[in-house]
């Protein structure tokens, strides 16, 4: 091989190397790039595996984490009830806020909330450099979303936690948006004790929601968090008001409020109420919870307001009474069905009064005041009418016989005096026209449920009591007085549309509560129209309120059970339904407390409280007014003249006007009463009238034969019968007229000696009758006292001073009655 051959191969890996040498080298700046993508992708991959081995567990996810609240119709909390801690945390958005709660709350805490991802490295070097120089914490660096992580995440104070909270609120600020972030500070700041949120801190300290802040206020608030011990305002004002003043000046300084508001905010002063869980409507607010437990915030149909003050008079009337006794009020809007106002109890929580049983549901006897709709079904089913004749006086031959509540009988009756004067006897003579059945079943149709006794049949007891109705149900039954005789369920719920029309929203998820709203018809409206104007009458004056409102704008009705165990008062107004029940809630009697001297004096109260000056509809077109004609009940029009005994004007609906109820003591006789006379006037009959000359019949009309005692001596069929022809005085005889004998209307008696003791005696009396039929029935006072016959005077003491009503009955309901008076 040739030296130039070998030289060339030794020069080529010279040349070679020189090639490489040439080649530039790779920049540094890339391979930082490169490394810090890789970084970047693997921060993201550890943030991505942190986020699924530790995902948020946010509190809008679980009901549990919040106060059940039950508000009124205007968003203010009436009850509240503890989350599973303890805690007092009310749901609150954004909109709830009034806004200068939310400006203090930025400017105070975090400036740059809208502008960090989470955490902010200026203000932990600010506060670092701070506590340096001071030796001592002077601020901390952490924001709002910082704070929202530590409370839903608590952590020791050291390196670690503060690294763990940095973390969470980076992970906030990934999957939540700002509003969230601060609508979670919102519910979830520490307010003091067992109180968090702004909500919770208002309604507790200020008795306001959050909404309805002013700038002093929110400004203390704000800067409540700082030191929720120390700057409680209910317990340190002065410490509060440095503070709040602290906030206001730094508003003004980032000129988020003007120099004007600033000193007007200084002036206020800080007073703040012992934190205390709001009682309104107490019994409502557990039903209520219990029937929805899936809904933490519940809106009811309450004004909170008339609640209160309602309450509050409600617990001041029940001072007056027995340790035992205890109260209830419901008051119904009667356009809507709304409830506005539900006192389940006079004093809650007091256990001698029984507070914690809801006397608006319970069961109890209802009295007479269902009369009004015996009344009102018998005008649709063309049974009476507003001036038909009723009986008040005892049931001869009867099972059922009860008395009256007041003493004593008042005779001939029109349906509106009867149901004025709560008389016993006509009620139960018209539903027993009616029929228990067919009222139970108009009552069941429409929604009323009327409890019977065990393996009872409607009777005519309904009349009086004779089962079990709710408070709830008696005045949903009145309300349909006032829509146009249609009952419709009670409402305490918003509907969803009120509900959000509110200006506050739940702050987590919620369904609206549906409730049906269809109305059954119970009385047509003429009827119910009518029964409402029989119930305005002049108010009771046996009553023990000295701040009566005179001017008798409602209707009324009263009612007390057998044995005194309840006391009813129902008033209606166009607008208002009110109910008030007092009473033993364990059912014991409670004698001398009735309807009228117990419950009226309270809803007298209540009535000129809602509803001053009502604005009554005018009759509708099938109510007209008539004039009748007593005994026969017809129109005075129709009556001939010798018939028209006595003229009785009331209202009638669709031209009905049914003659008088027939006589239960003389069933199947006719009325008017066709009588045989002769040409000379005289009474005769086939069998005594021989003589051939003409005749004719005479028509008489015929009082009850149970009323002759209360009618005009002319106007009793002894006295309306023409006398008999001669030779037909046998046939047509009749029986001698009863009469009280022994005694004289009017005649004051006197007890002849005192007891041993000297107490004074009430005199007794020895009563005896001539003529009548059979066995002789006594009645003093409207009480039944024992039988006589003819020959067997009966002697009774007398029970009470004063006026004594003595009525006397035979076995064919010929009766006499005088009046006496015991001194």
């Amino acid at each position: 091989m040739s030296k130039p051959s070998i030289a060339k191969r030794r020069a080529k890996p010279r040349q070679h190397e020189r090639q490489h040498r040439q080649q530039p080298e790779q920049p540094t700046g890339l391979r930082w790039v490169i490394w810090l993508g890789a970084g970047t992708a693997l921060l993201i991959l550890l943030a991505l595996l942190l986020n699924w081995r530790y995902p948020l567990q946010l509190p809008e996810h679980n009901q549990q984490a919040f106060s059940r609240v039950v508000v009124d119709r205007h968003g203010r909390t009436l009850r509240a009830f503890p989350d599973a801690q303890g805690v007092w945390r009310l749901p609150v958005t954004l909109d709830q806020i009034a806004p200068d709660y939310l400006a203090a709350v930025l400017h105070y805490e975090d400036r740059w909330f809208y502008h960090h991802p989470g955490i902010n490295p200026f203000a932990i070097a600010r506060a670092a450099w701070q506590n340096l120089q001071c030796g001592c914490v002077v601020s901390g660096g952490s924001t709002l979303t910082m704070q929202v992580a530590r409370r839903l995440y608590p952590h020791h104070r050291n390196l670690s936690g503060k690294l763990q909270q940095a973390l969470r609120a980076l992970q906030l600020e990934w999957q939540l948006g700002k509003e969230e972030i601060l609508t979670l500070y919102l519910n979830y700041v520490p307010m003091g004790g067992v109180i968090e949120g702004v909500e919770a801190a208002a309604q507790m300290y200020l008795d306001k929601p959050a909404a309805e802040l002013s700038l002093s206020e929110s400004a203390l608030l704000a800067v409540l968090p700082q030191a929720p011990s120390r700057l409680r305002p209910d317990r340190h004002p002065q410490r509060a008001r440095a503070a709040r003043d602290k906030v206001l000046r730094r508003l003004l300084r980032f000129e988020a409020i003007s120099p004007h508001a600033y000193q007007q905010a200084l002036l206020d002063p800080v007073f703040a109420r012992q934190p205390d869980t709001p009682q309104q409507a107490p019994l409502l607010a557990r039903h209520l919870i219990q029937r929805y437990p899936q809904q933490p915030l519940i809106h009811t149909t309450l004004d909170g307001d008339l609640q209160r003050e309602i309450s509050r008079q409600l617990q001041r009337d029940i001072q007056l009474f027995p340790r035992h006794h205890s109260a209830a009020v419901l008051v119904v809007h009667n356009p809507s069905h709304e409830i506005r106002v539900y006192s389940g109890t006079a004093d809650f929580g007091n256990p001698q009064r029984l507070g914690h049983v809801d006397m608006v549901q319970a069961i109890r006897s209802p009295g007479s005041t269902l009369k009004p709709f015996i009344y009102g079904l018998a005008l649709d089913q063309g049974l009476i009418h507003g001036a038909s004749l009723l009986t008040d006086a005892p049931r001869l031959r009867q099972a059922y016989q009860p008395g009256n509540f007041s003493a004593g009988f008042s005779g001939p009756v029109s349906p509106p005096r009867a149901l004025n004067y709560s008389l016993n006897l006509p009620a139960v003579q018209v539903l027993e026209a009616l029929t228990p059945a067919r009222f139970y079943a108009a009552l069941s149709n429409a929604g009323f449920h009327y409890q019977l006794p065990d393996a009872a049949r409607p009777n005519l007891s309904l009349a009086l009591g004779g089962g079990g109705v709710s408070l709830w149900q008696l005045v949903m039954l009145y309300s349909s007085l006032m829509n146009q005789g249609q009952v419709f369920p009670l409402q305490p719920l918003l509907s969803a549309a009120h509900t959000h029309s509110l200006p506050s929203r739940p702050a987590i998820n919620t369904r609206p509560i549906a409730l049906p709203n269809r109305g059954r018809q119970l009385l047509s409206p003429e009827a119910a129209w009518v029964t409402t104007d029989w119930l305005r009458n002049p108010l009771p004056n046996r009553t023990r309120s000295v701040d009566v409102i005179q001017p008798r704008t409602f209707g009324w009705k009263t009612g007390t059970s057998y044995g005194f165990r309840d006391s009813w008062a129902i008033g209606i107004t166009p607008e208002y339904t009110v109910g008030v029940w007092f009473g033993r809630p364990d059912g014991t009697p409670s004698p001398g407390y009735f309807g009228a001297v117990t419950a009226m004096p309270a809803l007298q109260r209540i009535m000129t409280m809602i509803d001053r000056r009502p604005r009554w509809p005018e009759p509708p077109p099938p109510v007209q007014a008539i004039d009748a004609c007593w005994p026969l009940g017809r129109l005075l029009s129709n009556t001939p003249d010798d018939q028209c005994h006595r003229t009785v004007t009331g209202w009638s609906i669709r031209q009905l006007v049914p003659p008088t109820l027939p006589d239960s003591a003389n069933p199947g006789a006719p009325n008017p009463l066709p009588v045989l006379v002769n040409q000379h006037g005289q009474r005769v009959n086939a069998h005594c009238d021989r003589s051939g000359t003409p005749t004719r019949l005479q028509s008489l009309a015929l009082w009850p034969i149970m009323l002759e005692s209360w009618i005009p001596a002319s106007q009793r069929l002894s006295q309306q019968l023409p006398s008999p022809a001669p030779g037909c005085e046998s046939s047509l005889r009749l029986e001698r007229q009863l009469q009280i004998t022994g005694i004289e209307p009017g005649e004051h008696i006197r007890a002849s000696q005192n007891n041993p003791a000297g107490e004074h005696v009430l005199p007794s009396l020895t009563l005896s009758a001539n003529g009548g039929v059979g066995t002789r029935s006594w009645y003093i006072n409207g009480e039944y006292r024992g039988s006589s016959t003819e020959q067997q005077p009966l002697t009774l003491s007398l029970r009470r001073a004063g006026a004594q009503q003595i009525v006397l009955i035979d076995n064919e309901g010929n009766s006499d009655r005088i009046t006496v008076y015991a001194d």
